[in-house]
């Protein structure tokens, strides 16, 4: 078929040839649906339609634009000199063949997902390399399928059938003053066209329109359903299989037999009769508050060390130094990851980051337990405040596979007409700290009801450490940009438990304090491996009822799961790859990855580990720039074989065993682990 609409024939021809696109796939998505319905209409009914088909539609657009570029770009080239049928017969094979097979793999992956639970992603190709049998295999599910094969035979022929040619004719005539004139009218059409095409196709790649929105991932799929296993229903396979390549796929590097992990490693944490005593009053409420990049090198409490070093040391912190008097932290406290989406699979579900961000892999799709999903369960209501857009980060999805049931951000900030809305907004990520914070008091007040069970993460401190032009002669900072908005915030968080103390579900709370990440950082001693995941850590008991104090020992982000659910008292089994800071029975320990390198913390000692071999051991306490490297000290090595033999073992324990229950999909208790 011919669209004679000369001189936007070019530009029609795209945008209906598209929108043919989007329905068959629309199309594959309903077949997948009912062909994995009784898995799928489990919660059916609590799911907004609307939702599923704005995230279907924000997926679709991606991969349709990633997969069809070469295609619009051949089309919408203003050369007037391609109008020919033969570069038209082509762009028509071009575009049949590639819708064809991207339409097949969503039909294919209809019968594959019964199998894997998910949608298939680029590492498929990697588990599969060696098999020789998939022939056979495919061959069978094909008969077993067969309507599937018919539709897929009418999803191409309706790519062919359909497909929209543009008119060239005006462009053969005979009047040269004439075809002068047409070719005017065509350049300037099929530029608009390609200038057009060229930013939205970025965006509708990226998933959004704005600069604060993080390419979209698998991962986010779940925040327009309520199960990992629906987010198959809004994703597509061509786009799950384009945004996993490359994606290092997590593999079990088989350091030991599998019946030896449980003895030296277990993230299994079954409550004894002692656990199950809380060791507070009550149902109390819990708060986690996660600081963006405020790294522990700012902080005047932790830094007795560094004052003494350092006589120009300040403290960005006074209210925070304050609060941390009256707090329960540890001596070393560290984050797992180095990115603020590693943060809150760690604080918050204890799974920390190794190889990449867990949230943009596969196995953010498996199932997953966290402080929300379990405190959902003993009556809790929970709820995340975060204020820049809704669905930026991904934190939206998290938290709502994580078992958030209230996701609360900038929309719901700029509905509440006793703030000022957008005037509010920072100019790049967020709603500024301070208002978003007064707004989570009051919003806790009014739309939760007690126990409750809260994340909350800042935004303010981030790059390009702006604050608001109010405060601008207030805060000095210091020699890194990043020192004013320190300052900032910590005023802020002064403002907000002013206001919350005078909430009535204060006195009953504990707020759990944690950053991100680190960010920049002054001293050499906060630029070594240790250095760089040094964060705050800290608990906060308005009552009075917790031990308060810096204790000696090691607490890390995902010790704040199991650390919390003890202190309440939770008598269930619950995975958690962190420890319990409250068991002595536990040793002190910390784990984090960077830069291809494991780093395991003990006692005084770190461990560096490339996957394969040590490659690094440190008294960081006593070389706090970690420049002995005492595994090139062979008097050590002889005279300590057993620290270094049992750092290492169980360092292999603890990656072994997350990347076995990362790719078995064992993030949640089940009946075989009790």
């Amino acid at each position: 078929m011919k669209i004679k609409a000369f001189p936007f024939s070019n530009v029609l021809a795209v945008l209906i040839n598209l929108g043919i696109v989007y329905v068959l796939y629309m199309v594959t998505r309903v077949a997948f649906v009912l062909e994995n319905w009784n898995t799928l209409s489990v919660g059916w009914d609590q799911l907004s339609m609307w939702e599923l088909f704005a995230g279907s539609l924000r997926f679709d657009s991606s991969a349709i634009l990633y997969t069809n570029w070469l295609w619009i770009i051949l089309m919408l080239l203003p050369i007037h000199t391609k109008e020919r049928p033969w570069w038209h017969q082509m762009c028509k094979w071009i575009f049949v063949v590639i819708n064809s097979l991207c339409l097949s793999i969503n039909l294919a992956d209809t019968v594959y997902s019964q199998f894997t639970g998910r949608r298939t992603t680029a590492t498929f190709f990697a588990e599969f390399s060696n098999e020789d049998n998939l022939g056979g295999i495919f061959f069978t599910e094909l008969i077993n399928h067969w309507y599937l094969l018919f539709l897929g035979l009418a999803l191409v022929a309706a790519l062919w059938f359909l497909y929209f040619k543009p008119d060239i004719e005006p462009l053969k005539q005979s009047s040269n003053q004439a075809i002068k004139h047409l070719r005017l009218k065509y350049y300037l059409a099929t530029s608009f066209g390609l200038i057009v095409a060229i930013p939205f196709s970025i965006f509708a790649m990226r998933g959004g329109f704005t600069r604060d929105t993080r390419p979209i991932t698998i991962s986010n799929a779940n925040q327009y359903v309520h199960s990992p296993q629906q987010a198959s229903i809004v994703l597509n396979t061509p786009f799950s299989i384009i945004r996993t390549i490359g994606k290092r796929p997590f593999k079990d590097p088989q350091y030991m037999p599998e019946e030896q992990l449980a003895s030296l490693y277990s993230p299994l944490h079954i409550p004894s009769d002692a656990d199950t005593v809380p060791m507070v009053s009550g149902q109390k409420n819990v708060m986690v508050i996660i600081l963006e990049s405020f790294t522990r090198e700012y902080f005047g409490y932790y830094n007795q060390a560094l004052k003494k070093a350092h006589p120009d040391f300040v403290s960005y912190t006074p209210f925070l130094d304050s609060l941390l008097e009256h707090s329960l932290t540890f001596e070393h406290t560290y984050a797992n990851g180095r990115k603020s989406i590693d943060a809150m699979p760690s604080s918050l579900s204890s799974v920390p980051f190794f190889i990449e961000p867990f949230i943009l892999t596969p196995s953010s799709l498996n199932d997953l337990s966290g402080l929300a999903d379990c405190l959902d369960g003993e009556g809790y209501q929970t709820a995340f405040f975060h204020g820049a857009p809704n669905s930026s980060m991904g934190f939206q999805a998290f938290a709502r596979s994580s078992g958030f049931k209230q996701y609360i951000g900038m929309s719901e900030y700029c509905d509440d007409q006793r703030f000022n809305g957008r005037n509010d907004f920072d100019g790049h990520w967020a709603i500024w700290d301070e208002e978003f914070l007064q707004f989570t008091a009051t919003a806790i007040t009014e739309r939760l009801q007690e126990p409750f069970m809260v994340g909350f993460f800042s935004a303010t401190s981030h790059h390009p450490f702006d604050i608001p032009e109010r405060y601008q002669a207030v805060y000095q900072g210091g020699p890194l940009p990043t020192h004013r908005t320190i300052q900032y915030c910590d005023n802020a968080l002064r403002k907000f438990f002013a206001t919350a103390s005078q909430q009535p579900w204060f006195k009953n709370t504990i707020f759990v304090f944690t950053a991100d990440h680190t960010s920049q950082q002054q001293y050499d001693e906060s630029q070594t491996s240790v250095g760089v995941f040094s964060i705050p850590i800290a608990i906060y008991d308005p009552s009075g009822e917790l031990p308060v104090g810096r204790h000696p020992g090691v607490m890390q982000q995902i010790d704040i799961m199991p650390s919390v659910l003890r202190i309440l008292g939770y008598g269930k089994p619950f995975p958690a790859f962190g420890k319990n800071v409250f068991d002595p029975n536990e040793k002190p320990w910390a784990v984090n990855y960077s830069n291809d390198i494991y780093q395991y913390i003990e006692g005084d000692y770190t461990l560096l580990f490339d996957g394969e071999k040590p490659t690094g051991l440190y008294n960081y306490v006593l070389d706090p720039l970690q420049k002995t490297n005492l595994l090139k000290n062979s008097q050590f090595r002889t005279q300590n074989p057993e620290l270094i033999n049992r750092m290492l073992t169980r360092l292999k324990a603890i990656v072994q065993t997350y990347m076995i229950r990362m790719t078995t999909n064992h993030l949640v208790i089940r009946d075989d682990d009790l």
